[in-house]
């Protein structure tokens, strides 16, 4: 059994995410939790976040034991870009976006 969970438009840049991400992928959920809850990065905070809901749909839903979970897909994708604007040099209006990412985790049942 695989479950999976996701969060949508969160205000980081995936491709900051996507080096914490490499970092965890393919991991058991403990050593994974391990390594994210030793980095001092916004996004770890935010997988850890995923990897904490996505382990709890597989031992509520599906009576999964966490000891034997792992991750099995794990990735980032772009999200909608929030269009700002900030004044430039020479007063002129330049154009700053804040980027977001959906977050998914698939955590599956060691054989």
């Amino acid at each position: 059994m695989e479950t999976r969970a996701t969060a949508r438009t969160v205000l980081v840049v995936p491709r900051k995410a996507r080096l914490v991400m490499n970092l965890v992928r393919g991991k058991d959920v403990k050593d994974a939790m391990a390594i994210l809850n030793n980095l001092n990065k916004k996004s770890a905070r935010l997988i850890k976040k995923v990897l904490v809901s996505a382990t709890a749909n597989a031992e509520n839903n599906f009576k999964l034991n966490q000891d034997n979970l792992y991750i099995k897909e794990a990735y980032i994708n772009d999200g909608p870009i929030m269009k700002r604007r900030r004044i430039g040099s020479r007063s002129h209006i330049d154009r700053h976006d804040k980027k977001t990412s959906h977050i998914t985790i698939v955590v599956a049942e060691k054989n």
